[in-house]
């Protein structure tokens, strides 16, 4: 198959399969009662359904088993994804706890590990064990917290996804452009429902976890031949933006003596949101800032170490300049306490 016919008909397949499957997500989730009630720091206007990760996972499966070789060599990582929808559903209904939460991810980050789609950047097996737990662990949290507006997670999935395709269609690896494109479509389809105002449906928990694993095992996947290195340098970037929001409120919460795991408006969203006319507003900003990102990465990927470091570093200092301004009081957070 043609690399541009994978590339489209898997896009195209993940965008419109989502974009037919949420009106019928929605209609379930209205008939199950499986809604999201506004209440603590939710300030949603009604009762909006849940199940919208239902619909991106079906559809983005649909796009990656027909052109993303999801029926090869990285199946397990559909598998594991679906395992982590399981998971995020369950825990929309009944709040199945952190600790649970985080122990199951470890187990699926270390599936992926030992199924040969882990890190190995390290001579040792434990330590490149250790660092697929955590960049696992990292993003599945980050793409999580990063769905707290109308939104800001499928915006930010759907252009890390598309850039990360770029770059392993770049440097030669068109079967995992596929698996991107179809997960990159698949959230462009569930935007037009999510966007609306107001929102129709949420993506939840069921949405966010596996969205935040398919974009971890992607990044790993990346073919940077012996420059493991330089490769875990470049996937910063491509992800760029739920690290830096995860950063941010960690820094934030705990210089207000707030504990970490509580609900609240003190994300990036929440800051811009105060500063730009609507949610569509917040979400397209977000996803040019990824944009951008993801465009240095491709760009850098050819270019010396030495250069790439350069980069990077030059890329933190902006980050730790962002916190700053983020921080001052034209952005002052709003912390509303979670109701349990």
């Amino acid at each position: 198959m043609l690399d541009e016919i994978r590339l489209l008909g898997a896009f195209a397949t993940g965008l419109f399969a989502v974009y037919a499957l949420t009106p019928v997500a929605i209609r379930i989730a209205r008939r199950t009662g499986f809604m999201d009630t506004p209440g603590g720091y939710k300030q949603h206007g009604g009762a909006t359904p849940y199940l919208g990760g239902t619909a991106v996972l079906a559809g983005f499966a649909l796009g990656a088993l027909f052109f993303g070789g999801a029926t090869g060599a990285f199946a397990v990582v559909l598998l594991l994804a679906v395992g982590l929808w399981v998971v995020g559903t369950v825990d929309d209904k009944v709040n199945l706890g952190p600790l649970l939460r985080i122990g199951l991810e470890i187990l699926a980050a270390s599936i992926l590990w030992k199924s040969g789609h882990g890190w190995e950047v390290f001579s040792s097996d434990g330590l490149n064990l250790l660092f697929t737990n955590l960049w696992v662990l990292a993003l599945v949290n980050a793409f999580n917290l990063m769905d707290n507006m109308d939104g800001a997670a499928s915006s930010v999935t759907s252009v890390s996804a598309f850039g990360i395709g770029m770059l392993a269609l770049y440097r030669g690896d068109p079967v995992l452009a596929g698996l991107c494109l179809a997960l990159s479509g698949a959230c462009v389809g569930f935007l037009p429902y999510n966007l609306d105002s107001p929102a129709r449906i949420f993506l939840g928990d069921g949405g966010s976890m596996p969205l935040g694993f398919l974009v971890a095992a992607a990044t790993i996947a990346l073919p940077f031949g012996g420059g493991e290195s330089l490769s875990v340098l470049l996937t910063v970037m491509l992800v760029g933006l739920p690290v830096f929001d995860t950063a941010l409120v960690i820094v934030s919460r705990r210089r207000r003596g707030i504990p970490l795991l509580t609900g609240g408006r003190d994300h990036t969203t929440h800051r811009l949101a105060g500063h730009l006319p609507s949610p569509k507003a917040v979400a397209g900003t977000l996803a040019v800032v990824q944009a951008a990102l993801c465009g240095l990465a491709v760009l850098l990927s050819d270019l010396g170490p030495l250069t790439i470091l350069a980069a990077v570093v030059a890329a933190f200092v902006v980050a730790l300049v962002a916190v700053v301004v983020l921080e001052t009081a034209r952005f002052a957070p709003h912390h509303v306490p979670r109701e349990d």
